[in-house]
């Protein structure tokens, strides 16, 4: 046989491809893909994705979300009082303000805990956690060529 081009080599496997018979599906398939069908079918059309809502359900939801989001710009622009809101606002959510102050606190305190810690000790306990790790990586390979290598 002669040496071919890229092209060439490339044409003759396309050939060789082509003229593979077509592998035939497994016989479980058919019966799978129309169960699933019938599955997706079965769902109401309230659990499936909005645009397989009926066209008027659609448009009723479009008008009642607009009417809802017209109506929220509308209390806020139209002497909504604002400060009472962000008041209530304040008292219901102010846990949240609680939890950083103490999160806060709390990476502070960290802080200096580390910072107080000499950094011989800080590297030994590195090297000493990495050795730890490398052991523990060792005697899991040693144990799985014992025990499943030959098998």
């Amino acid at each position: 046989m002669k040496k071919m081009t890229p092209e060439e080599l490339e044409k003759f496997i396309h050939q060789q491809l082509r003229s593979l018979p077509a592998r035939p599906a497994p016989r479980s398939l058919e019966s799978r893909v129309l169960s699933a069908l019938e599955q997706r079918a079965s769902i109401p059309w309230y659990h499936q994705s909005w645009s397989y809502w009926p066209a008027t359900v659609r448009v009723v939801f479009l008008i009642f979300a607009t009417a809802v989001a017209g109506g929220v710009v509308a209390a806020f622009y139209s002497g909504f009082d604002s400060n009472a809101v962000a008041a209530q606002a304040g008292e219901r959510l102010g846990f949240l303000s609680r939890i950083y102050h103490v999160a806060t606190w709390i990476s502070s305190l960290v802080s200096q805990v580390v910072a107080s810690i000499p950094p011989l000790w800080l590297y030994g306990g590195m090297a000493f956690i990495a050795t730890l790790y490398a052991t523990f990586l060792g005697l899991g390979a040693a144990a799985y060529r014992t025990l499943y290598r030959n098998i």
